[in-house]
């Protein structure tokens, strides 16, 4: 199982502010009043979202009415009619001191007016300082490439959206399939049709990760992705450079984010156990569960199922002893073990009665205590019937019919 993640940029930082005297703040006038409202730009074009919008009918002497001014730039509220001065401060603006005005702010009762307040206009950045100008310009450049950046980072995401539903269309494939043709159709044609479900979903995601891995080659998250495609449709050399990829950009990354690791290790083990690699695919499976602890047992369960999809049994019963001492109690465990040991059973010349190897009986009898009731059940107390052992669980045999 793979977790979903996504892609993130910051905004840049802002530029400080020039300043002009300003004054203390009067109580508010009672009377009939008018509503205000506006918004307030700062100087690289964008919403400043800090701060305070106040009121003045002597030119900045005095402060009338303050109004905050909230994370979307924008500021409302209400004073008697009047003409006034709109003054923005910032957070640290000095007292006394203000960043900018709007003169002729004409506040009428019963009417809400407009008063936005824009330090990006020309005539503000001419009075700026020259080392503020040539700060503000690279603040512009930088905002602008973040847009675009911003841009490609929305479409990847919408990618990797898409992406997590493919993956889920895969894994459901068999069921999908089964609904599709009903309850009578021979198991060929439902394992054709989940074979063409998967294929189409696998390239599916291999066109969109092809093309974000072009936009975006720094992203482990895609890579990662795409090496998934690639091990789907067996393109295994591909998948291995992939993952390889994903693996060592995330690993030198400032803030490496190990479950993305964990999970393009397991890959590369899935790739390596299907092409028959069992030392490459033990270190994988093993960097997997090192890198993302919390899912270690998930990761070495996984390798277990692999070898045994495989028909590995050495390596299946090797990689469930390791994923046991993860999990002790996952019951699938015990099956897989036990299933890869009976390939060294016997049979008894005098009884002609199948001998298990001591630790196959184990790893069945320790099935039937943790899954008396599991798929595989029946399967197993019949192996250890046919063998002469008693099961010693609170398995039961359905009655005959």
């Amino acid at each position: 199982m793979k977790r979903a993640f996504s892609l993130w940029l910051a905004a840049p930082a802002l530029l400080a502010f020039a300043l002009q005297p300003a004054h203390a703040q009067q109580a508010p006038a009672a009377g009939t009043t008018g509503k205000v409202h506006g918004h307030v730009t700062n100087p690289t074009g964008q919403a400043q979202g800090t701060g305070s919008v106040s009121l003045s009918t002597d030119g900045g002497n005095t402060l009338k009415y303050t109004f905050p001014v909230d994370a979307n730039g924008d500021f409302s509220g209400e004073a008697v009619p009047g003409t006034y001065m709109a003054v923005y401060r910032a957070p640290d603006t000095p007292a006394g001191k203000m960043v900018d005005d709007l003169p002729n702010v004409k506040v009428v009762a019963g009417q809400d007016v407009e008063a936005n307040i824009d330090m990006s206009r020309q005539e503000y950045i001419d009075k700026m300082p020259e080392d503020q100008k040539k700060q503000l310009e690279e603040l512009k450049k930088a905002n602008a490439d973040a847009m675009k950046a911003n841009v490609v980072i929305n479409h990847l995401n919408a990618d990797l959206k898409v992406v997590q539903q493919d993956k889920k269309d895969i894994d459901s494939a068999p069921a999908t399939a089964a609904q599709q043709l009903g309850a009578s159709a021979a198991k060929s044609d439902v394992d054709a049709k989940v074979a063409e479900i998967r294929t189409a979903k696998y390239a599916d995601i291999e066109s969109m990760m092809t093309k974000d891995t072009q936009a975006k080659p720094d992203e482990a998250l895609l890579w990662d992705n795409l090496g998934y495609a690639q091990g789907g449709e067996k393109k295994y050399d591909d998948a291995i450079t992939s993952y390889k990829k994903a693996i060592d950009l995330e690993t030198a990354s400032k803030k490496p984010r190990m479950e993305v690791i964990g999970v393009a290790q397991a890959g590369l083990g899935e790739v390596y156990a299907r092409t028959g690699k069992v030392p490459e695919a033990n270190a994988a499976y093993d960097a997997a569960a090192k890198a993302d602890p919390a899912r270690a047992s998930l990761h070495l369960r996984n390798e277990a199922v692999i070898f045994f999809q495989e028909h590995n049994t050495a390596a299946q019963v090797a990689a469930a002893d390791e994923a046991i001492k993860a999990d002790p109690n996952d019951a699938i465990l015990y099956y897989i073990k036990g299933q890869g040991l009976i390939q060294n059973a016997t049979i008894d010349p005098k009884t002609q009665r199948i001998v298990l190897p001591d630790d196959c009986t184990a790893a069945y009898q320790k099935y039937l205590d943790l899954a008396p009731n599991g798929p595989y059940a029946g399967e197993v107390a019949g192996i250890l019937a046919q063998a002469g052992q008693k099961v010693s669980s609170s398995y039961k045999a359905g009655k005959s019919k």
